[in-house]
């Protein structure tokens, strides 16, 4: 039972946590069991492996610890870098501000490049810094990829191209929580020392674990680095690594058999397939938005995100209130506008597993027939869209704001009509 019903199933549209495929969920309801056995282990060492895929790394090593974003966050800064130490990092929005005001608290020398909500980390800026810094002061760029309070991907190439022109050695640590396994993600061809990411994000698992991924650069610099570390240190994990039990303290036994099922319906997918399902996904999200005479939070278009869209509402409107009558009325759930957005924006979540259709499609599973569940599943992705997007049209006539009723879904419908693949099975 909901802790506060709702008839049907809320549709969850925030950024993270997402929906949780059928799949998934039955992988993880299981009895808990001795982490010591070999059975631990044995699933360990494959998802090791196979983590390695979503971050496109062959040469990093991954740390699944049980935890969330904000503890990633701080594995990767203090198992790399010192007390004092000079970090640059991106300030664009909350998140980006939290990692900020932890990199402060850690007590690192944070050299701060602020830029307006909604646009994207000012790289000019880091270029002129790092031209400047010829006694190589700056020990890492630390940026998130994709700030989900104002829906702003960042160029993460290009500041590999910045830091190689410079030829500047700062570690390049990167918070792809709300990016890896939806958008492109290139570990090991951007030269990316440290990325990370949360499994309630584009994994579509609960919250609970944070894995992160260290290029051979980061593990040689964990060894000389002097930030304390206890709960979130490598060397901890890589010791057991070494002994073949993986596992320095208790794992969460049941996120890891969904991590292993969430990782297979990626991999039936295929990852280049998930990263294009969330670009359509985008495109037809912010199609609809600007049907209904609405702007985009994120000011130019090579900054769209394809998992978040922030919605800027009109002045006389107070974005909590689409929020709030939307989990009220419709139990559709959407993303408030935090901090400096607060009152200005809703978000519109569409990344990970964004689809019902499981609940009519267990027999289907049951049965092992689950290349024709994944096949349903890249279908219904878009319809399960097309419903938030409804529901979404009437939240704006509710708080009065002059929608034309079926202007969004229309634009959305006319763009997924044209560009959703054939099912690949039934062709």
């Amino acid at each position: 039972m909901d802790y506060a019903y709702g008839p049907g199933k809320n549709h969850l549209f925030v950024p993270g946590p997402v929906n949780i495929p059928e799949p998934v969920i039955r992988a993880m309801n299981r009895n808990n069991e001795d982490y010591r056995s070999p059975a631990v282990p044995a699933l360990t060492k494959t998802l090791l492996e196979d983590v390695k895929k979503i971050f496109k790394t062959t040469s990093g090593t991954p740390f699944m610890i049980p935890t969330t974003g904000t503890g990633a966050w701080e594995s990767a800064l203090t198992n790399t870098l010192s007390p004092g130490d000079r970090t640059v990092s991106f300030l664009i929005g909350q998140f980006s501000l939290l990692w900020i005001d932890q990199q402060q608290r850690l007590k690192f020398n944070v050299d701060v490049i602020e830029s307006d909500w909604g646009q994207g980390a000012n790289l000019d800026i880091l270029a002129s810094k790092l031209a400047a810094d010829t006694a190589h002061t700056i020990k890492a760029v630390c940026i998130v990829h994709n700030e989900t309070a104002t829906g702003v991907t960042n160029n993460l190439a290009q500041v590999r191209k910045i830091l190689d022109h410079y030829g500047h050695p700062a570690l390049f640590l990167v918070d792809g929580v709300s990016s890896i396994c939806a958008l492109d993600f290139r570990m090991d061809e951007w030269g990316i020392d440290v990325a990370l990411t949360g499994s309630q994000k584009a994994l579509s698992l609960p919250t609970g674990m944070g894995i992160v991924c260290a290029s051979p650069k980061a593990l040689e610099a964990s060894k000389t680095a002097k930030s304390v570390r206890v709960f979130f240190d490598w060397n901890d994990y890589l010791k057991y690594y070494k002994l073949g039990s993986y596992w320095p303290y208790t794992p969460s036994i049941q996120l890891l058999y969904g991590l292993r099922a969430a990782l297979d319906l990626i991999f039936l997918e295929g990852l280049d397939n998930v990263i294009e399902r969330h670009s359509r996904l985008g495109k037809a999200t912010r199609l609809a938005v600007e049907a209904w005479g609405l702007k985009n939070c994120t000011q130019k278009e090579e900054w769209f995100s394809d998992t978040v869209t922030a919605v800027v509402v009109p002045p006389y409107i107070d974005s909590s209130e689409i929020v709030r009558r939307g989990w009220k009325r419709y139990n559709l759930s959407l993303g408030l506008g935090l901090n400096k957005v607060a009152g200005k924006v809703f978000r519109i979540g569409h990344l990970g597993n964004l689809n019902e259709v499981m609940s009519i499609s267990q027999n289907l599973y049951e049965c092992n027939i689950i290349l024709l569940l994944l096949n349903l599943n890249i279908l219904l992705h878009q319809l399960q869209l097309l419903g938030c997007l409804a529901g979404v049209e009437m939240i704006l006539k509710d708080v009065g704001y002059p929608v034309k009723l079926g202007s969004g879904v229309g634009a959305a419908c006319a763009f997924l009509q044209n560009n959703v693949p054939m099912i690949p099975s039934r062709i």
